[in-house]
């Protein structure tokens, strides 16, 4: 069984279903091919490695040339763990979203936030911040950074101001909303994903 397909974020959008609005983000799940297959007996493992054809060669038709130099024909290179081995993928076949999500499925997107920087504690770690009257002059300034000061320590892992974001994380349990669009190649999920558009992302069925 695969357990996910790579996408572009295109961005998001809403759309309207029984007089009710949803918002959605739009995922490009085409023009991915498959380049290898990874078997236990050979590589330890069961994945099969997929390859984002770069647009001024999705209009030639795949040559077993192209495995000799990834780099030139694809932008991106990434696996896809199996749970077991499947007859079905052949080096050089396109890889799409339908064969692993349908609509109303429950999956979690992987992606990269966006780098904000840095960033002080209200906006990196969003500290309430200090009373906005009665003569406070704290400002946004992080306060407090606990006892070991006075020993000329910072206790590990402390929320203090530095680069926000470029951090891979995951957001869980979001519903697909509809499949098929454009040929295929795109999938809407309901609600934010990690990254900014035109970013990397991941789709595991939940």
């Amino acid at each position: 069984m695969i357990r996910g397909f790579w996408g572009l974020k295109i961005g998001m959008t809403q759309i309207y279903t029984d007089d009710s609005m949803i918002p959605v983000t739009a995922v490009q799940a085409g023009n991915w091919i498959v380049t290898d297959i990874k078997t236990k007996e050979r590589d330890g493992y069961d994945a099969v490695q997929v390859g984002l054809i770069r647009p001024r060669y999705r209009d030639q038709a795949f040559s077993m040339d192209w495995l000799k130099k990834l780099s030139t024909y694809c932008a991106w290179v990434r696996e896809v763990k199996l749970t077991e081995p499947n007859d079905a993928l052949i080096v050089g076949a396109s890889f799409d979203s339908h064969q692993v999500v349908a609509e109303g499925d429950i999956v979690d997107v992987t992606g990269t936030s966006k780098g904000m920087g840095f960033a002080g504690v209200i906006k990196r770690h969003h500290f309430n911040g200090p009373p906005a009257s009665h003569g406070s002059t704290m400002g946004r300034r992080p306060g407090s950074i606990s006892h070991f000061r006075a020993h000329g320590r910072v206790i590990k892992g402390k929320r203090m101001p530095g680069r926000a974001g470029g951090e891979q994380c995951t957001v869980r349990n979001l519903a697909v909303v509809k499949t098929g669009l454009e040929n295929g190649s795109v999938v809407l999920i309901k609600g934010s994903i990690p990254g900014k558009t035109g970013s990397l992302v991941f789709v595991r069925k939940a």
